[in-house]
């Protein structure tokens, strides 16, 4: 049996209705999920720059241990031409073999210069690495707080959720299968996932734009959907207003009159 735009509507209104609860819950939890990724991006990268300092550690280390073995090899070729220049025939060969005696010794002042300046920077990479080490260590107890936070905020609506869920899944079978094309639509285009609003002093519901007495007399018939010119939003009613006359106080002589709205989707 075909439905009536009436009962269409009213079945828009029932699954925008159960929608916006679970968007309710949902928004209790905040910032806190945006927030927990942040930290867990901000710890992976306090994890790879501790890393580059852990690669930049070796690189000197290394640099140490090579320049300790060219030290040793320079000892040695000293060692060996100080015992051929015990046995030097000339001046000429005692020279050359003096030349590269200094040659050594300075191959020696350079490996050693390297070393000092190596052992300075593992010592300031150190200095860094634990400076990082305690920032790590920092956002990971903030992390931790932040995920209990979180997860006793999702433990509490999660039950309601999955009652909602069940409910919305049973609700949106009821839904026209174009309207609740063009409804899922529009709940992905708006933030605050409203698709069908009622039309509340004489204005969109979702955009606040204006509505022509002529529209609004058409919302009302409910003989066809009618949707917002300017957000395409499916209005699906107009708000009542009615007036009362509000109760006299002291010496007010004329009667105030306020204003008693019907619940909006």
């Amino acid at each position: 049996m075909e439905q009536t735009v009436e009962q269409k509507l009213e079945s828009l209104v029932k699954l925008q209705t159960i929608d916006s609860q679970i968007d309710e819950i949902k928004k209790v939890r905040g910032d806190l999920p945006e927030e927990v990724r942040d930290i867990e991006d901000e710890i992976i990268g306090i994890q790879t720059r501790i890393g580059k300092f852990n690669d930049e550690v070796k690189e000197y280390e290394d640099m140490i241990a090579s320049q300790k073995i060219a030290i040793k090899d320079a000892e040695k070729f000293i060692k060996k031409y100080e015992e051929q220049q015990a046995n030097v025939r000339n001046n000429r060969e005692f020279d050359a073999i003096s030349k590269e005696i200094e040659s050594q010794q300075l191959d020696i002042q350079i490996a050693e210069k390297k070393i000092k300046e190596s052992i300075y920077k593992i010592e300031l990479k150190k200095k860094d690495i634990a400076s990082t080490d305690a920032s790590l260590e920092s956002r990971k107890a903030d992390l931790a707080v932040k995920k209990t936070e979180l997860d006793v905020i999702v433990s509490e609506g999660e039950e309601e959720i999955n009652k909602l869920t069940k409910t919305r899944d049973v609700a949106q079978k009821n839904v026209d299968a174009r309207l609740l094309m063009s409804y899922n639509k529009l709940r992905n285009n708006y933030r605050n996932g409203l698709s069908v609003v009622m039309v509340k002093r004489d204005a969109c519901g979702g955009c606040f734009n204006q509505v022509p007495p002529q529209r609004q007399a058409e919302i009302k018939e409910k003989k066809k959907i009618i949707v917002c010119e300017h957000c395409g939003r499916i209005l699906s009613g107009v708000e009542t207003v009615v007036f009362v006359e509000a109760p006299k106080r002291g010496s007010l002589k004329d009667a105030k009159l306020a204003q008693v709205a019907e619940p909006l989707v």
